[in-house]
Protein backbone atom coordinates (compact mmCIF):
# COMPACT_ATOMS: atom_id res chain seq x y z
CA UNK A 1 0.00 0.00 0.00
CA UNK A 2 1.36 3.31 -1.09
CA UNK A 3 0.62 6.95 0.34
CA UNK A 4 -1.51 8.67 -2.51
CA UNK A 5 0.73 11.11 -4.50
CA UNK A 6 0.59 14.30 -2.61
CA UNK A 7 2.28 13.01 0.23
CA UNK A 8 5.34 14.50 -0.68
CA UNK A 9 3.41 17.43 -0.34
CA UNK A 10 3.87 18.97 3.14
CA UNK A 11 1.30 20.66 5.38
CA UNK A 12 1.74 24.23 6.37
CA UNK A 13 0.58 25.93 9.65
CA UNK A 14 -0.59 29.45 8.79
CA UNK A 15 -1.49 31.94 11.60
CA UNK A 16 -4.34 33.07 10.41
CA UNK A 17 -5.24 35.26 13.47
CA UNK A 18 -3.51 35.48 17.26
CA UNK A 19 -3.57 31.90 18.29
CA UNK A 20 -5.38 30.82 15.60
CA UNK A 21 -3.69 28.24 13.13
CA UNK A 22 -5.17 26.87 9.68
CA UNK A 23 -3.40 23.34 9.09
CA UNK A 24 -3.33 23.35 5.17
CA UNK A 25 -2.67 20.22 3.20
CA UNK A 26 -1.99 20.54 -0.28
CA UNK A 27 -3.55 20.41 -3.04
CA UNK A 28 -6.58 20.17 -1.34
CA UNK A 29 -8.00 17.09 -3.54
CA UNK A 30 -9.47 13.81 -3.22
CA UNK A 31 -9.38 13.41 1.05
CA UNK A 32 -6.61 16.05 1.60
CA UNK A 33 -8.48 18.49 4.19
CA UNK A 34 -8.17 21.08 6.14
CA UNK A 35 -7.69 21.44 10.16
CA UNK A 36 -7.59 24.44 12.49
CA UNK A 37 -5.29 24.50 15.60
CA UNK A 38 -6.83 26.81 18.09
CA UNK A 39 -4.68 27.69 21.16
CA UNK A 40 -5.35 30.20 23.94
CA UNK A 41 -4.25 29.84 27.64
CA UNK A 42 -2.73 27.17 27.57
CA UNK A 43 -5.11 24.94 26.33
CA UNK A 44 -5.64 23.26 22.49
CA UNK A 45 -9.15 23.03 20.75
CA UNK A 46 -8.61 21.21 17.04
CA UNK A 47 -11.29 21.57 14.48
CA UNK A 48 -11.42 18.27 12.41
CA UNK A 49 -8.50 15.41 12.39
CA UNK A 50 -7.15 13.95 8.92
CA UNK A 51 -8.16 10.88 6.55
CA UNK A 52 -4.99 8.92 7.87
CA UNK A 53 -3.47 7.90 10.46
CA UNK A 54 -0.11 9.07 9.32
CA UNK A 55 -1.45 12.91 8.11
CA UNK A 56 -3.34 13.18 11.70
CA UNK A 57 0.12 12.07 13.09
CA UNK A 58 0.84 14.90 11.29
CA UNK A 59 -1.28 17.25 12.85
CA UNK A 60 -0.90 16.06 16.19
CA UNK A 61 2.93 16.85 15.98
CA UNK A 62 2.37 20.46 14.57
CA UNK A 63 -0.21 21.25 17.17
CA UNK A 64 2.04 20.24 20.17
CA UNK A 65 4.80 22.57 18.64
CA UNK A 66 1.53 25.27 19.34
CA UNK A 67 0.15 24.31 22.52
CA UNK A 68 1.98 23.14 25.97
CA UNK A 69 -0.73 20.61 26.55
CA UNK A 70 -2.63 18.09 23.74
CA UNK A 71 -6.37 18.74 22.22
CA UNK A 72 -8.85 18.44 24.80
CA UNK A 73 -11.42 19.22 22.36
CA UNK A 74 -11.43 18.24 18.68
CA UNK A 75 -14.79 19.58 16.44
CA UNK A 76 -15.93 17.86 13.47
CA UNK A 77 -17.26 19.81 10.46
CA UNK A 78 -19.07 16.82 9.30
CA UNK A 79 -18.98 12.99 9.09
CA UNK A 80 -16.71 12.48 5.59
CA UNK A 81 -13.54 10.63 6.97
CA UNK A 82 -10.97 12.91 5.55
CA UNK A 83 -12.24 14.74 8.39
CA UNK A 84 -12.88 12.31 10.77
CA UNK A 85 -10.56 9.16 10.84
CA UNK A 86 -7.80 10.65 12.35
CA UNK A 87 -10.18 11.48 15.49
CA UNK A 88 -8.60 8.45 17.38
CA UNK A 89 -5.03 9.93 17.52
CA UNK A 90 -6.68 12.54 20.11
CA UNK A 91 -8.63 10.22 21.63
CA UNK A 92 -6.83 9.58 24.38
CA UNK A 93 -7.06 13.28 25.46
CA UNK A 94 -9.56 14.67 23.73
CA UNK A 95 -13.35 14.42 23.46
CA UNK A 96 -14.70 14.54 20.06
CA UNK A 97 -17.75 17.02 19.08
CA UNK A 98 -20.26 17.36 16.37
CA UNK A 99 -23.80 17.96 14.99
CA UNK A 100 -26.00 14.76 16.26
CA UNK A 101 -26.21 13.55 12.86
CA UNK A 102 -22.49 13.43 12.65
CA UNK A 103 -22.54 10.62 15.23
CA UNK A 104 -25.20 9.08 13.29
CA UNK A 105 -23.81 9.17 10.19
CA UNK A 106 -19.68 8.50 10.74
CA UNK A 107 -21.68 5.54 12.74
CA UNK A 108 -23.62 4.41 9.70
CA UNK A 109 -20.64 4.56 7.40
CA UNK A 110 -18.13 3.21 8.94
CA UNK A 111 -14.92 2.69 7.12
CA UNK A 112 -16.63 2.55 3.95
CA UNK A 113 -14.45 5.22 2.60
CA UNK A 114 -11.33 2.76 2.53
CA UNK A 115 -12.84 0.46 0.39
CA UNK A 116 -13.33 2.99 -2.32
CA UNK A 117 -9.47 3.78 -2.43
CA UNK A 118 -7.70 0.12 -0.68
CA UNK A 119 -4.32 1.05 -2.18
CA UNK A 120 -4.04 3.76 0.27
CA UNK A 121 -2.36 3.44 3.18
CA UNK A 122 -4.99 4.33 5.96
CA UNK A 123 -2.98 3.03 8.75
CA UNK A 124 -4.76 1.63 11.92
CA UNK A 125 -7.78 3.52 12.22
CA UNK A 126 -10.61 2.94 14.52
CA UNK A 127 -13.81 5.08 14.14
CA UNK A 128 -13.66 7.56 17.25
CA UNK A 129 -17.60 8.98 17.18
CA UNK A 130 -18.73 12.40 18.37
CA UNK A 131 -19.10 11.88 22.39
CA UNK A 132 -20.84 15.54 22.66
CA UNK A 133 -23.32 16.45 19.95
CA UNK A 134 -25.61 19.52 19.80
CA UNK A 135 -28.79 20.29 17.32
CA UNK A 136 -28.63 24.21 16.42
CA UNK A 137 -26.01 25.58 17.75
CA UNK A 138 -23.12 25.30 20.60
CA UNK A 139 -19.72 26.97 22.07
CA UNK A 140 -16.68 25.61 23.15
CA UNK A 141 -13.89 27.32 24.57
CA UNK A 142 -9.77 27.43 24.46
CA UNK A 143 -8.91 29.34 27.28
CA UNK A 144 -10.34 32.58 26.56
CA UNK A 145 -11.06 32.26 22.70
CA UNK A 146 -14.76 31.09 21.89
CA UNK A 147 -15.23 29.13 19.05
CA UNK A 148 -19.42 28.86 18.09
CA UNK A 149 -20.60 25.98 16.49
CA UNK A 150 -23.88 26.11 14.42
CA UNK A 151 -25.70 24.12 12.04
CA UNK A 152 -26.41 25.67 8.79
CA UNK A 153 -29.15 23.20 7.47
CA UNK A 154 -28.43 20.70 4.56
CA UNK A 155 -25.63 22.14 2.15
CA UNK A 156 -22.41 20.08 1.51
CA UNK A 157 -24.06 17.24 4.08
CA UNK A 158 -26.83 16.76 6.05
CA UNK A 159 -24.55 17.09 9.07
CA UNK A 160 -22.45 20.53 8.40
CA UNK A 161 -21.18 22.42 11.89
CA UNK A 162 -19.53 25.68 11.18
CA UNK A 163 -17.15 27.22 13.45
CA UNK A 164 -16.64 30.89 13.64
CA UNK A 165 -14.57 32.44 16.23
CA UNK A 166 -15.91 35.87 16.67
CA UNK A 167 -13.21 38.34 17.81
CA UNK A 168 -10.92 36.70 15.76
CA UNK A 169 -13.64 37.15 12.96
CA UNK A 170 -11.78 33.67 11.55
CA UNK A 171 -14.44 31.18 10.17
CA UNK A 172 -13.97 27.71 9.62
CA UNK A 173 -16.86 26.11 7.34
CA UNK A 174 -15.46 22.42 7.02
CA UNK A 175 -16.61 21.56 3.41
CA UNK A 176 -19.19 24.05 2.76
CA UNK A 177 -16.69 25.86 1.05
CA UNK A 178 -13.61 24.92 -0.82
CA UNK A 179 -10.85 26.92 -2.36
CA UNK A 180 -9.89 26.36 -5.41
CA UNK A 181 -11.51 23.06 -5.84
CA UNK A 182 -15.16 21.84 -7.14
CA UNK A 183 -17.83 22.03 -4.57
CA UNK A 184 -19.49 18.61 -3.69
CA UNK A 185 -23.33 18.58 -2.87
CA UNK A 186 -24.17 15.29 -3.62
CA UNK A 187 -25.08 14.19 -0.01
CA UNK A 188 -26.68 18.30 0.72
CA UNK A 189 -28.58 20.29 -0.76
CA UNK A 190 -27.72 22.95 -4.04
CA UNK A 191 -30.60 25.35 -2.33
CA UNK A 192 -29.14 24.67 1.09
CA UNK A 193 -25.80 25.49 0.09
CA UNK A 194 -26.57 29.25 -1.15
CA UNK A 195 -28.78 29.49 1.94
CA UNK A 196 -26.00 28.53 4.16
CA UNK A 197 -23.13 30.81 2.34
CA UNK A 198 -25.22 33.60 2.62
CA UNK A 199 -25.62 33.19 6.61
CA UNK A 200 -21.95 32.99 6.11
CA UNK A 201 -21.27 36.40 4.32
CA UNK A 202 -23.61 37.86 7.12
CA UNK A 203 -20.84 36.96 9.99
CA UNK A 204 -18.55 39.39 7.76
CA UNK A 205 -15.70 37.35 8.26
CA UNK A 206 -12.13 38.43 7.59
CA UNK A 207 -10.37 35.51 7.46
CA UNK A 208 -12.14 32.09 5.80
CA UNK A 209 -10.20 28.98 6.18
CA UNK A 210 -12.28 26.14 4.05
CA UNK A 211 -12.49 22.48 4.29
CA UNK A 212 -10.11 21.62 1.12
CA UNK A 213 -7.61 24.42 -0.55
CA UNK A 214 -5.73 27.89 0.33
CA UNK A 215 -7.05 29.86 3.00
CA UNK A 216 -8.59 33.21 1.88
CA UNK A 217 -10.92 36.14 2.87
CA UNK A 218 -14.36 36.52 2.43
CA UNK A 219 -14.28 36.12 -2.24
CA UNK A 220 -13.78 32.36 -1.18
CA UNK A 221 -17.79 32.64 0.09
CA UNK A 222 -18.34 34.28 -3.44
CA UNK A 223 -16.30 32.07 -5.54
CA UNK A 224 -18.54 29.08 -3.86
CA UNK A 225 -21.62 31.01 -4.91
CA UNK A 226 -20.56 31.95 -8.05
CA UNK A 227 -20.20 28.24 -9.14
CA UNK A 228 -23.44 27.01 -7.36
CA UNK A 229 -25.45 29.88 -9.05
CA UNK A 230 -23.76 28.30 -12.24
CA UNK A 231 -24.63 24.86 -11.43
CA UNK A 232 -28.11 26.04 -11.08
CA UNK A 233 -28.29 27.89 -14.76
CA UNK A 234 -26.88 24.47 -15.95
CA UNK A 235 -29.28 21.87 -14.11
CA UNK A 236 -32.35 24.36 -15.33
CA UNK A 237 -31.19 24.07 -18.99
CA UNK A 238 -29.76 20.90 -19.52
CA UNK A 239 -33.26 19.85 -17.22
CA UNK A 240 -35.05 21.09 -19.67
CA UNK A 241 -33.32 19.54 -22.88
CA UNK A 242 -33.98 16.35 -21.52
CA UNK A 243 -30.69 15.47 -20.51
CA UNK A 244 -29.28 13.21 -18.00
CA UNK A 245 -26.88 14.45 -15.37
CA UNK A 246 -23.77 12.67 -17.44
CA UNK A 247 -25.01 13.89 -20.43
CA UNK A 248 -25.11 17.56 -19.24
CA UNK A 249 -21.38 17.08 -17.38
CA UNK A 250 -20.36 16.07 -21.13
CA UNK A 251 -21.43 19.00 -23.06
CA UNK A 252 -21.14 21.54 -19.78
CA UNK A 253 -18.99 24.78 -20.15
CA UNK A 254 -17.90 25.32 -16.68
CA UNK A 255 -16.30 28.76 -18.11
CA UNK A 256 -14.24 30.42 -15.06
CA UNK A 257 -14.70 27.25 -12.71
CA UNK A 258 -12.98 24.74 -15.45
CA UNK A 259 -10.04 24.52 -13.97
CA UNK A 260 -11.07 23.62 -10.61
CA UNK A 261 -9.13 20.33 -8.60
CA UNK A 262 -11.71 17.86 -9.11
CA UNK A 263 -13.97 18.98 -11.81
CA UNK A 264 -15.56 15.91 -11.64
CA UNK A 265 -18.17 16.52 -9.17
CA UNK A 266 -19.92 18.14 -11.28
CA UNK A 267 -21.97 15.05 -12.41
CA UNK A 268 -22.83 14.28 -8.83
CA UNK A 269 -23.63 17.94 -8.21
CA UNK A 270 -25.75 17.53 -11.07
CA UNK A 271 -28.04 14.81 -9.95
CA UNK A 272 -28.72 16.94 -6.61
CA UNK A 273 -29.75 19.97 -8.82
CA UNK A 274 -32.08 17.52 -10.58
CA UNK A 275 -33.66 16.01 -7.89
CA UNK A 276 -34.40 20.04 -6.13
CA UNK A 277 -35.70 20.95 -9.40
CA UNK A 278 -38.15 17.67 -9.19
CA UNK A 279 -39.57 18.29 -6.22
CA UNK A 280 -36.70 16.78 -3.64
CA UNK A 281 -36.47 18.29 -0.30
CA UNK A 282 -32.93 19.56 0.55
CA UNK A 283 -30.51 16.66 1.91
CA UNK A 284 -33.48 14.25 0.39
CA UNK A 285 -31.45 10.76 -0.01
CA UNK A 286 -29.82 10.19 -3.20
CA UNK A 287 -28.40 6.57 -4.12
CA UNK A 288 -24.20 7.83 -3.16
CA UNK A 289 -23.20 4.73 -4.65
CA UNK A 290 -25.54 5.31 -8.10
CA UNK A 291 -24.01 8.83 -8.45
CA UNK A 292 -19.99 8.15 -7.57
CA UNK A 293 -20.86 5.48 -10.27
CA UNK A 294 -21.54 7.79 -12.82
CA UNK A 295 -18.87 10.68 -12.11
CA UNK A 296 -16.31 7.88 -12.58
CA UNK A 297 -17.55 7.50 -16.05
CA UNK A 298 -17.51 10.78 -16.30
CA UNK A 299 -14.01 11.06 -15.46
CA UNK A 300 -12.88 7.92 -17.32
CA UNK A 301 -11.34 6.48 -14.04
CA UNK A 302 -11.64 5.98 -10.38
CA UNK A 303 -10.64 9.80 -9.20
CA UNK A 304 -7.23 9.62 -7.56
CA UNK A 305 -7.64 9.89 -3.28
CA UNK A 306 -4.14 12.10 -2.56
CA UNK A 307 -4.26 10.64 0.83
Amino acid sequence: MALGTAAVLTPSVQEVADGVFAYVQPDGGWCLNNAGIVVDGGECVLVDTAATRYRALGLREAAARLAPAPARIVVNTHFHGDHTFGNCVFAADAVVVGHERTRTAMAGAGLHLTTLWPDVCWGGIDLELPAITYRDRMTVHAGETALELSHPGPAHTTDDTVVWLPRQRVLFTGDLVMSGVTPFIAMGSLAGSLDAIAALRALDPVTVVPGHGPVGGPELLDEAEAYLRRLEVLARGARAAGLTPLEAARHADLGPFADLLDAERLVPNLHRAYAELDGAEPGAFLDIAELFEDMVRFHGALPECRA
